[in-house]
């Protein structure tokens, strides 16, 4: 007769032992081999943009794209936008890939250039989950501070948008990075391209306080004809508490825009431009942020 202490010692030694098999099951899987690993989760798009303007600066290497390689900027960018491949965006160094963003669960294509080289030529982001609709352009990362944050959160306000993200600091190579007033860049190129499908562009830019200190958020239209767009836009600000100066109505202390590259392309073209300057006090405050881009949200600055 099996006593009770032996009795409860063989089972307690069943268990055990079938705890290691279980594990073991779970460690290797049915056939014997390891379970790979879970994904690593996704960065969030914002940490993305974060990430690469971070290591943007004034000496850092870059040098203006040659005329081919604008042909092939133009050509490569228009393959991707339309799913027909990525080799002729890739042989300029960028890296392609698909992603979806865990802040809002959408599908993107994202095109970035080569850290570190002389072709730093910028990021590239198209929403996938309608077609493409809204220019969302940051031409001066790193140096108009935060506005990288604006460009993503209004990214991700409107589905089918596209943001272009210049890839060096405008002081860069003596200025000539400075892609709002130079028309051989491939951001130049990319929303050349985009404009000319007739996609309204929003471009996003900062000043000093006391450049202007009684204005909170400067508007205009560049070199185009303000137009129902830009009026939208400054009504939806004022209406949340912005001081805004309306470049089409005053004068705004230089900060008009009229000479930006990108504007007077529109101009051109007869599409929509909004050249938005916002001060360092409205970028540095994460409200004011959001109201701003829930403001441009709401005047639909893809009608005219």
């Amino acid at each position: 007769m099996i006593s009770r202490p032996r009795m409860l010692l063989s089972v307690a030694g069943v268990a055990v032992a079938l705890a290691l098999v279980l594990t073991l099951v779970l460690i290797l899987g049915d056939d014997g081999s390891p379970n790979p690993a879970p994904p690593a989760p996704e960065a969030g798009l914002d940490s993305l943009v974060t990430d690469f303007t971070s290591g943007l600066s004034a000496d850092q290497p870059y040098r203006s794209p040659k005329a081919d390689e604008r042909r092939t900027a133009a050509a490569g960018f228009a393959a991707i936008l339309d799913h027909r491949g990525t080799a002729d965006f890739e042989k300029l160094g960028f890296s392609v890939r698909d992603g979806v963003d865990p802040a809002t669960g959408r599908a993107y294509t994202i095109a970035v250039d080569k850290p570190g080289s002389e072709r730093a030529w910028g990021m590239y982001v198209i929403d996938r989950t309608a077609p493409p609709s809204l220019v969302v352009e940051v031409p001066h990362p790193a140096f108009d501070l935060r506005t990288e944050l604006f460009g993503v959160d209004l990214f991700r306000k409107v589905p089918g948008a596209v943001l272009l993200i210049a890839g060096a600091h405008r002081k860069a190579d003596d200025s000539k990075a400075d892609v709002a007033h130079e028309e051989d860049s491939v951001f130049h190129v990319v929303a050349s391209g985009l404009a000319g499908r007739g996609l309204a562009q929003v471009q996003l830019h900062g000043f000093h306080d006391q450049n202007l200190p009684s204005t909170d958020i400067v508007l205009s239209s560049g070199a185009t004809l303000a137009g129902d767009a830009a009026r939208r836009a400054a009504e939806r600000l004022t209406a949340d508490g912005f001081q805004v100066c309306r470049a089409w109505e005053e004068r705004c202390k230089g900060l008009e825009g009229t000479t930006n590259v990108q504007g007077k392309m529109a101009a051109t073209d007869g599409t929509v431009f909004l050249h938005v300057e916002m001060s360092r006090t409205v970028r540095e405050s994460p409200q004011r942020r959001a109201d701003v881009v829930r403001a441009l949200t709401e005047a639909d600055l893809t009608k005219p």
